[in-house]
């Protein structure tokens, strides 16, 4: 209630700092949606640089498809629609400032949400992609990073300061060798729940001479000169390794027989947001 003689403490005067406290407190959605909508004071407030550290899409569900065709996206074209939309109207809010930015693990990310990313994000310092990142096309990464070579190659290339990187897919020789190239500098790696090539690992141990922390925890290991698949422990720095033998969560993770489709999604899901290096987990 206003009293004869206060002043006016109506929503439309109320501070911008204070605006921004409040909006703090909502989600990515409300905040396009609805209050950058209300009036220019608040639409002006929705632009503070502190709004948008992180911009966390893991509430956009997309419409899940159950039995895609290859090559098996997780979600339909109305939810790649939507999921541009959000991401040209919160990057637009943003100006700029996003430095963190992560998508639903079950999203279907494309080449034209990759290239909106690049031409928006020029203070990202941490992308967490989906897992069905591999289908962007070469095409669609050399727009983004704006050079031509394959996908870790120009991450590697145009990321020159990477020191942190996660890998969600099967760690084998190929792959290890494009690490050593092109992200010299890392420091942290984490292939946690992943199948392990004993030759990739000991590839990255002699060529990545800054490496601090390798999370191997809950991992498959194959040796191919003997064709046999095998697990084990190792003590020394710069390993995390499971902490108990048997461990919980390695033996709680199924085989590809008889498990469900939805239950193999979740529990990728899961182990996809965990990961013992804390500034990794999300």
């Amino acid at each position: 209630m206003r009293n004869e003689g206060s002043s006016d403490h109506s929503w439309n005067n109320m501070g911008n700092d204070i605006l921004v406290k409040i909006f703090m407190t909502l989600n990515v959605m409300d905040l396009i949606t609805s209050v950058s909508q209300v009036c220019s004071s608040w639409r002006s407030a929705c632009c503070e640089p502190i709004l948008w550290k992180k911009l966390d899409l893991r509430m956009l569900k997309p419409s899940f498809v159950c039995n895609p065709p290859k090559p098996y996206p997780w979600s339909n074209r109305l939810s790649t629609t939507i999921l541009m939309s959000v991401l040209k109207r919160s990057l637009n809010l943003s100006r700029g400032n996003v430095t963190f930015l992560i998508f639903n693990f079950f999203e279907c990310i494309r080449d034209e949400h990759l290239v909106c990313v690049a031409k928006r994000t020029r203070n990202l310092k941490r992308l967490i992609l989906p897992a069905t990142w591999h289908q962007i096309t070469i095409g669609g990464a050399e727009e983004a990073f704006k050079i031509r070579m394959e996908h870790m190659e120009v991450i590697g290339t145009y990321c020159k300061n990477l020191f942190e990187l996660k890998i969600d897919c099967q760690f084998d020789l190929e792959l290890a060798c494009t690490l050593t190239r092109h992200f010299r500098k890392l420091k942290v790696v984490s292939l946690r729940c992943k199948t392990v090539h004993n030759e990739a690992l000991i590839h990255i141990l002699y060529k990545l001479e800054n490496l601090e922390v390798l999370n191997i925890s809950h991992c498959l290991f194959i040796q191919f000169e003997k064709g046999s698949e095998t697990s084990f422990t190792l003590y020394h720095e710069p390993f995390l390794t499971c902490q108990t033998k048997p461990c919980d969560t390695c033996k709680s993770a199924p085989s590809v027989e008889g498990v469900s489709r939805s239950t193999w999604y979740e529990l990728e899901q899961r182990y996809w947001g965990e990961d013992e290096v804390s500034s990794l987990a999300h």
